[in-house]
C-alpha cells in the first residue's frame, strides 16, 4: 500500500514538476520594469506631488470628520465640561483644516514654480 502511494506521488511530481520550471526569458530594463508591474510611468516629481496631495486630501477629510464629531458632541452634552471639550475639538479641527489647506496651497505653488526648472 505504501509503495502504491509512493509511486502515485512520484508520478504526480514528475508530471507537475515541469509546470514550475516553465519560465519565459525576457529582457527587462530598469526603465520599463515599473510599467510592466503596474507602478506607472510618471516621473518622480509627479509621483511625489500626487502622493502629497493624496495624503493632504485624507487629512482634510479627517479634519472635516472631527468637526462633525465635535458638532455632535456639542449638540448632546451631558455636562458643561463636555460642551467645553466639544468646542475645543471643533477649534482644533478647524485649525487643522486651515493648516492642511495652506499646505495644499504651498504644494501647488511649489509644483507650479518648479515646473520648468528641471527641463
Amino acid at each position: 500500500m505504501a509503495k502504491k502511494i509512493s509511486l502515485i506521488l512520484l508520478a504526480l511530481g514528475l508530471i507537475l514538476c515541469p509546470n514550475f520550471v516553465l519560465a519565459q526569458v525576457t529582457s527587462y530594463s530598469i526603465e520599463n520594469i515599473g510599467g510592466s508591474i503596474g507602478l506607472g510611468t510618471a516621473d518622480l516629481k509627479t509621483t511625489v506631488i500626487n502622493v502629497i496631495q493624496w495624503v493632504l486630501g485624507i487629512l482634510a477629510l479627517v479634519a472635516v470628520v472631527m468637526i462633525i464629531i465635535g458638532g455632535v458632541m456639542l449638540m448632546t452634552p451631558t455636562s458643561e465640561e463636555k460642551a467645553e471639550k466639544a468646542k475645543k475639538v471643533i477649534t482644533a479641527a478647524v485649525i487643522g483644516l486651515i493648516v492642511v489647506l495652506l499646505a495644499w496651497a504651498i504644494v501647488i505653488f511649489v509644483a507650479g514654480t518648479t515646473a520648468n526648472v528641471t527641463e
